[in-house]
C-alpha cells in the first residue's frame, strides 16, 4: 500500500523487549517490519524480576532480522542514569541517531501492600517510575538537539487503584503525570510525548496470577500484544500530532479498544464559610460529578528561582 504509515530511516529503542509474548516485542517487531531500525533492549530478568521467567533481547533482535530488519540487542538496565545512557549510545553509535522511545521495560508483583518487601518496592519504582524517567533524561538532548522526537512512557490503568496493585500502580502514575509535563517541555523542540495503558496477554500476567486463572486464560484467548502494537506504533510515527495524553488500549468489553484515559475535576463547591462543618454539609456537591471540567496544563503562572545543582 502506498499510504502505509512508515518508519524507513528512523531509529527506535524499545525497552523490555526481550520477552515472547510481550508488549515490548510486539512493538519492536511492527516497527521493524515497517521499516524502523530497532534496539531491543531487555536487561534478561524477565517480569518476575527474578530471573525466573528470563527474557532475551538477542532472541527478539534475530527474529528481526530473520524477516529483513535491522536490529540490535541490548541488555542494559533502565534502572540507573549511566545504564540508561548506554541503551542510548547503543543506538547512536550504531545508526548515528535516535527518533523514538519506547519505555515498557518494567517488573511487577501482585501484593497487598501489608505484604510487600520493602526491597520489592524499591525494584517497582526503581525499574518503572525512575527507569523511564533516566530513559527520557538520556534521550532528551539528541532529540532536542535533531528537533524531532517521538516518545511513548509504558503505564496502567493500576494508576487509578486497584487490588494488589499499590506500589505498581504508583509508579505507573508517576509515570502519567511524568508525561503530562514533558509533553509541555517538548512542544517547543518537536518532541511529542504520550503514556499507554495497554491490556494485553503476557507473560507478566502469567507470572504474576495462580496457574489456572481463567481471566488469564480469556485475556490470552483474546487480547494478544499484536492488537496493542497498532496505536503504539502510530503514537510513534511522524503523522502523529498528540502529545500528553494517556491511551488505554485493550482494556473494556472489546479487544483493541484505543481511548483516552484522562483527569477531569467536578465543579465543587465554594466554603464562604470557611467552617469544617460546611465542608461536611456539602461534600456530596464536592463530589457530584455532573458536568466535570478538564483541569488546565501548560505555562507554569509562578517564576522559579534558578536551580542549582548540588
Amino acid at each position: 500500500m502506498s499510504d502505509q504509515l512508515r518508519f524507513d530511516g528512523r531509529v527506535a529503542i524499545v525497552t523490555g523487549a526481550g520477552g515472547n509474548p510481550s508488549l515490548g516485542r510486539a512493538h519492536a517487531m511492527l516497527l521493524a517490519e515497517r521499516g524502523a531500525r530497532v534496539v531491543v533492549n531487555d536487561l534478561g530478568v524477565g517480569p518476575d524480576g527474578r530471573s525466573v521467567a528470563r527474557a532475551n533481547a538477542e532472541l527478539v533482535a534475530q527474529e528481526i532480522r530473520d524477516a529483513g530488519g535491522e536490529a540490535i540487542a541490548n541488555t542494559d538496565s533502565v534502572a540507573d542514569f549511566e545504564s540508561a545512557q548506554r541503551i542510548v549510545d547503543t543506538a547512536i553509535s550504531t545508526w548515528g541517531r535516535v527518533d523514538i522511545l519506547i519505555n515498557n521495560a518494567g517488573v511487577v508483583f501482585l501484593a497487598t501492600f501489608e505484604e510487600i518487601d520493602p526491597s520489592d518496592i524499591e525494584l517497582v519504582t526503581s525499574v518503572h517510575l525512575l527507569g523511564t524517567i533516566w530513559m527520557c533524561k538520556a534521550v532528551w538532548p539528541h532529540m532536542r538537539e535533531a528537533g524531532y522526537g517521538r516518545i511513548l512512557n509504558t503505564a496502567s490503568g493500576a494508576a487509578l487503584g486497584q487490588q494488589y496493585t499499590t506500589i505498581y500502580g504508583a509508579a505507573k502514575g508517576g509515570i502519567i503525570s511524568l508525561t503530562f509535563a514533558l509533553a509541555v517541555e517538548a512542544a517547543p523542540h518537536g518532541i511529542l510525548v504520550n503514556s499507554l495503558a495497554p491490556a494485553a496477554a503476557t507473560r507478566a500476567l502469567t507470572y504474576s496470577n495462580v496457574e489456572g486463572d481463567p481471566f488469564v486464560a480469556d485475556v490470552f484467548r483474546e487480547r494478544p500484544p499484536e492488537l496493542v502494537a497498532p496505536t503504539v506504533a502510530y503514537l510513534v510515527h511522524e503523522d502523529c500530532t498528540a502529545s500528553g495524553k494517556c491511551f488505554d488500549v485493550g482494556s473494556g468489553p472489546v479487544p483493541g479498544r484505543t481511548s483516552e484515559l484522562y483527569y477531569m475535576r467536578t465543579k465543587g463547591y465554594i466554603n464562604e464559610d470557611g467552617t469544617i462543618e460546611a465542608v461536611a454539609a456539602n461534600i456530596d456537591t464536592a463530589l457530584d460529578r455532573t458536568d466535570p471540567e478538564t483541569p488546565v496544563r501548560g505555562k507554569a503562572p509562578f517564576q522559579p528561582r534558578p536551580y542549582r545543582p548540588r
